[in-house]
């Protein structure tokens, strides 16, 4: 589910994040991100066939947009 404010495109790890965890630091956000995504089989899966690299400090427009879709779009 696509919301009109918000983009569709690169985004640094850290700038997603904030859009779901305001309260936590940073490297615990990610980290809180990564651990729902891992829980979500489809989204991995999906990920996984394409370039997906966990270490990156970026996720692709089409990372994002999975994640969106599987997780929703929070804060923006």
């Amino acid at each position: 589910m696509e919301d009109p404010k918000f983009t569709i495109r690169c985004y640094n790890k850290v700038d997603l994040v904030t859009k779901y965890f305001k309260e936590l630091f940073p490297n615990m956000a990610v980290a809180k991100l990564r651990r729902w995504m891992r829980n979500c089989q489809d989204l991995m899966s999906e990920i996984d066939h394409g370039d997906f690299h966990p270490k990156s400090k970026t996720y692709t427009a089409r990372e994002v947009r999975l994640i969106v879709r599987d997780l929703g779009v929070r804060d923006y």
